[in-house]
């Protein structure tokens, strides 16, 4: 396996004990999950690794506890379970006594495919968004991981790190990783793709053959989400005039809604959306298969950049 397709979660065990190890305010509190992983950490920092079990709230209440005496919490679980069941506690035990904590879930949107839309989470950004003091992060590979968790997990913030299970296979190095600065992964003429998380994938999978029809791509990779590159997406924009987003996230409160709003004072924009839209994931399946049905795809990004090429509309 390469350092590129590392699996993240075991990069955020590795990433624990290394940062457990050199800091002893770290705790790390988790939902019944990751235990193996998690047991070089354990063994490490006796008295700092806690199971609390299926009992979110509870975890982020506690979590709170610690962070109000002076550590530096990390709360892991499965994301719907942290970020919808547990939301509450996270508004009030954190945004409302301003406390730092960090929140590391696993699934990602739909990563649990096979368990149904119990354990899918599309609209963890919009939630957490409007959480004074939050910031969101979305590393989808193992150094990205690493590299934000290091730079933010004692800044007191309210830290939502969304782990997916698949990466995006692509290299980048430690100084091209830092937290609220998107990477220009390739340069174009023609239309601006904002890819976020595990779908650059998808997008660099569709660049060749955009180019093979005469469509020069620009992509933008961002691993966090707020805050925004507002200044990268703008540059890019304002020389392609077309902008195309593709999230792993509803349609409301995500990305692409971020993007319009960076850029509503530029005219004469084309802007198109790919993203999970609006409804519940029914179907039952591997991530890949449900990318695939959802058009999260490469032959999703060739055909939603078809009809931006095309249309005259501000909006499609």
């Amino acid at each position: 396996m390469t350092a590129a397709n590392k699996k993240i979660r075991q990069q955020f065990a590795d990433t624990m004990l290394a940062v457990g190890q050199a800091d002893e305010r770290l705790v790390v509190l988790i939902g019944d999950i990751s235990h193996g992983i998690l047991q070089p950490f354990a063994k490490a920092c006796a008295g700092r690794f806690y199971n609390v079990g299926i009992c979110e709230p509870t975890i982020v209440n506690m979590a709170a506890g610690l962070a109000k005496v002076g550590f530096h919490p990390v709360v892991h679980t499965i994301a719907p379970f942290i970020v919808e069941r547990s939301f509450e506690q996270i508004k009030l035990d954190f945004g409302y006594q301003q406390l730092g904590v960090n929140l590391v879930t696993v699934g990602s949107a739909f990563d649990y495919g096979q368990l149904g839309c119990t354990h899918h989470c599309y609209d963890d950004f919009a939630l957490l968004k409007n959480i004074p003091r939050s910031q969101i992060l979305y590393p989808a590979s193992a150094l990205e991981f690493d590299c934000l968790f290091r730079q933010t997990y004692d800044n007191g913030l309210v830290s939502y790190f969304r782990v997916p299970e698949a990466t995006h296979g692509v290299s980048f190095t430690a100084d091209q990783v830092s937290v609220g600065q998107g990477i220009l992964v390739g340069e174009g003429r023609d239309v601006t793709i904002v890819a976020v998380g595990s779908q650059l994938h998808s997008v660099l999978g569709a660049v060749p053959q955009l180019a093979e029809r005469g469509i020069s791509v620009e992509v933008v990779y961002l691993h966090t989400i707020k805050p925004l590159d507002r200044e990268l997406i703008r540059h890019s924009v304002i020389k392609t005039k077309r902008c195309l987003v593709v999230e792993e996230h509803g349609p409301f409160g995500g990305v692409f809604d971020d993007v319009l709003r960076a850029t509503r004072d530029l005219s004469g924009i084309r802007y198109q959306a790919l993203n999970i839209g609006e409804r519940f994931v029914h179907e039952y399946g591997t991530y890949e298969q449900l990318c695939a049905q959802l058009g999260l795809s490469a032959d999703g990004v060739i055909s939603h950049t078809a009809v931006l090429m095309e249309t005259d509309k501000v909006y499609a």
